[in-house]
């Protein structure tokens, strides 16, 4: 089909999704993008957020932590550090990733002056960890 892609979507712990995808919105570390069959081949790391697969069989929603997204103009592949499924994402699990983000940014403060861009970084992904919390309702 060529107005489909191949999806895959992994994380350390399962594979989360391989299917025909129409679209697919990424949280890219540089700003949101959306793939789409015969894209211009493009690697990029992701931020936290949710990542929306739009496909012929519905649409389904994912919350990553980061990671990385390899798209080719015949599929996408997506390694994320951890991916959760906004259906079965529940308070305890967010509470767990801004509690990470939070460890990640005390450890980065602690660092010497010439590492500003790591606490930059840090408090970007605990800022991000809280945003997708009120975003999808938790």
């Amino acid at each position: 089909m060529a107005d489909t892609m191949q999806f895959d979507l992994v994380s350390p712990e399962r594979s989360l999704a391989s299917l025909q995808v129409t679209a697919v919105q990424i949280p890219g570390a540089d700003g949101d993008m959306t793939a789409m069959p015969m894209h211009a081949p493009t690697i990029t790391t992701l931020r936290p957020g949710l990542l929306r697969v739009e496909s012929p069989a519905g649409n389904s929603d994912y919350v990553v932590s980061g990671g990385f997204a390899e798209i080719g103009a015949d599929g996408l592949s997506v390694l994320a550090e951890k991916a959760i499924p906004v259906t079965e994402m529940t308070r305890e699990h967010l509470d767990e990733l801004i509690e990470a983000a939070r460890a990640a940014q005390a450890a980065a403060q602690e660092t010497k002056e010439e590492h500003h861009s790591l606490v930059d970084d840090a408090t970007k992904l605990l800022a991000d960890m809280e945003a997708l919390g009120e975003h999808i309702n938790l």
